[in-house]
């Protein structure tokens, strides 16, 4: 079953009203072939529990790992992948696309 955005986000405020460290990751911008389209969301807590999807395969572990450090520091960060990155066929990206990610914790 497909994870709705707002379920994403209705479960992003419960581990917030939990207690929990919370990022919450959104394409903001995507060019060519890309798995996810703008404003698909990936919440992330703490504990490293993720909802949701912003590309799938090894993309979405580089911005959880982000988030972890995000809900550390409180600094959002724009992260960047794509065909002009030497590590697109590594984060999973090879078909030619590429996306933004904003990622910031929630408050």
């Amino acid at each position: 079953m497909l994870t709705t955005d707002t379920d994403i986000l209705t479960a992003a405020q419960g581990w917030r009203e939990a207690g929990r460290g919370v990022a919450l990751a959104t394409v903001i911008e995507t060019w060519g072939s890309a798995p996810r389209p703008v404003g698909s969301h990936l919440a992330i807590d703490q504990e490293g529990n993720f909802l949701g999807s912003v590309s799938g395969g090894c993309v979405e572990g580089a911005v959880i790992t982000e988030a972890m450090e995000v809900i550390e520091d409180g600094r959002p960060r724009v992260l960047e992948f794509g065909v002009a990155d030497e590590t697109a066929w590594r984060v999973g990206l090879s078909c030619g696309g590429r996306i933004r990610v904003l990622v910031e914790r929630v408050a």
